[in-house]
Order: C-alpha cells, then structure tokens, then sequence
C-alpha cells in the first residue's frame, strides 16, 4: 500500500510517500480502506515532536488521526462490523496512520458512517467530534442556560464544539475573525468576538465553562472571565499530574508535567476555578452518538478545503498556516 511518513521528528522536511506493506490486523481489528482522512493541527504536532516525551513513537511514523472509509475484512472476533460496511473513526494513540491507503483500527474505536454525509465530510468529524464531547459531556457535564467560551469558533473543534454546546443549551461566545462571523453565528454563536480588535476578557464575565486551544496567555485570561468553580478545559496544554497518571507515565515525566502546570494550576486555585487538560482519545460509542445527532441534523460538518492523496504535504501546510475555516480533508480514493 501506498503510505505518508516520517523517519525523524523534523519542522521542516516533506512527509515522503512510500510504498509499505499491508498493515498487520489482531483479532479484534477491522481493515478500513481509506476514502478520505482528516489534517489536524495534531498531526503537524507530532510530526515536529511536540509530543515525543507523552507519545513515543517507534519511526517511521504514518500520520493521520482521522478516516473514513469501506471495512476490507474483519478479525475474528470482530462482532459489530462486516465487509463492505461504510465507516468513520479516530484510530487510537499508538495505531494512527489514516494519510495512508489501508490501515487496521480496533473495533471499538469504530462506527459507522453518518448516512447523509460524503466520505470527505465523514473524515472530518472523528478527532474534533470526540474532542467536544469528552470535554462537554464527559468533563464538565454541560448544562442547559450555562454559559460557555469556546476559542477560535471557526476552526476544527470550535466549529463543532460551537453546535454541540447549543445542542446541549448552553450560551455561546467564541473568537474569530470578521470575516467568520457570519459562519460561527449559523454554527450557533451567540456572541462573537474579533479577536484581531477586541479583548474577549473586557467583554465576557462569570462563565462557567472556557475551551481553550491557544496560547498560554490567553489561556490565563480565560481563567479571569470564569465565575467561582467554572471550569476551564485545555487542549492544548500544558498537560496535568492527572493525564500523567492517566497514561501511566514515569516518576520523572510526571514531575515534569506538575511542574509544567504549575503556574496555571496555582492561578486556577486563587481565582477558585478548575484547570483541566484533556487528550482525547478514540472512543466508537461516542462516535455513534454524534452519528445520531448528525443523522437527524442537529451537527453538519465544516469542510475548509479537500486535498488530492498527492497533495498530502500541501494540505498540511494549509492546516499549519492557521486560516482554516473547519477542517481540511485529504481525498485517499
């Protein structure tokens, strides 16, 4: 098969295509053909070694943490999915690989295909879908008539997580740019801020859920707009002492992550908010809920750009170049 790697953590090299053999299937596994596969900031994450102390990865590395595509045969205990069967996922930490043309994911990190959209629409769901859902629902048990700041609205996660909080009732303020405004509002935004002329921390006051993404500055001005026990989630960092025990990591990783934290996690405490970090992780139940709320209407995808296969490295460079409106998808066949 055909495949998308890196031999090396490096900021400026291409991702080489290769030719690879057929991907190993355990017993529990389904071979997914790839049609398409989502870009995420992630992938570029990875590919520099932003991530190499918490996922270590052997090289070479086939990126990718999105996919959608056709089950090409299943393992032998396989009982949810059968040859031919149209799916979507976010294969787990350890098993990425979707800038490729087959690659094998446990069955329960997979669901079927939401019927009513493309195989690239499909593709631009799993990563940023689960990302919203576990920090709404899972960590911060959103309710209706809260108050939620979502950063960067029109991008891959803001642009779902902006319909999932209306979904579940919540108020909604997000940042962006003008000329995004009127995207993030048919998302559902209920207040958009320009962050290019206007400080969202003069604006917004005593909410109860923040979803960052940005920097660490922002980051601790998000914690200012929060009321006593709110609640800010970040996905991108620094990382906490819980995800370090969560992904069971040594005594010298963890205290470099506590330290990492420290500084946010003590702001947290003096202001009487929560920090929390979250990495999302692959998760098939889930998917086949927000495959019910994509069904019936209530989520539609955001599709930015489509990339042809050949077009890989094009593609990245786009997601890297931060002016994404939704997701960026790579058309695999």
């Amino acid at each position: 098969m055909k495949a998308y790697t890196i031999q090396k953590y490096n900021k400026k090299d291409d991702l080489q295509l290769v030719e690879m053999p057929e991907p190993t299937m355990r017993e529990d596994d389904v071979l997914v053909q790839v049609h398409a596969a989502g870009v995420n900031l992630l992938d570029s994450k990875i590919k520099k070694g932003d991530f190499k102390l918490i996922l270590p990865y052997k090289f070479p590395i086939v990126l990718g943490h999105d996919v959608a595509g056709v089950v090409a045969k299943v393992g032998p205990r396989v009982k949810k999915f059968k040859v031919g069967d149209e799916v979507y996922a976010r294969p787990a930490d350890y098993r990425i690989g979707t800038f490729a043309e087959l690659i094998t994911i446990n069955e329960n990190d997979v669901a079927i295909k939401p019927k009513n959209l493309t195989m690239e629409e499909a593709a631009s769901i799993p990563l940023v879908g689960l990302t919203a859902y576990q920090a709404f629902i899972e960590k911060a048990n959103l309710k209706k008539g809260q108050k939620v700041f979502i950063q960067a609205g029109s991008g891959g996660v803001g642009s779902f997580a902006i319909q999932l909080a209306k979904h579940l009732g919540a108020t909604v303020a997000t940042t962006t740019s003008a000329t995004n405004f009127e995207l993030v509002k048919s998302l559902g935004a209920d207040i958009v801020i320009d962050y290019r002329t206007e400080d969202f921390e003069t604006i917004l006051k005593d909410y109860d859920l923040v979803l960052h993404s940005q920097d660490l500055k922002t980051l601790k001005k998000s914690l200012r707009i929060l009321k006593p026990g709110g609640k800010l989630i970040s996905i991108s960092g620094p990382p906490d002492p819980d995800f370090a025990t969560k992904i069971t990591s040594s005594w010298f990783l963890k205290t470099i992550l506590r330290l990492l934290s420290f500084g946010v996690r003590k702001k947290a405490k003096q202001l009487k908010v929560d920090f929390v970090f979250l990495f999302m992780r692959a998760e098939g139940n889930q998917l086949n809920e927000i495959t019910g709320w994509i069904n019936s209407g209530l989520i539609r995808p955001v599709v930015d750009k489509v990339f042809p296969f050949e077009k890989v490295n094009d593609a990245m460079a786009y997601v890297e170049s931060g002016r994404t409106k939704g997701k960026v998808v790579i058309k695999v066949k």
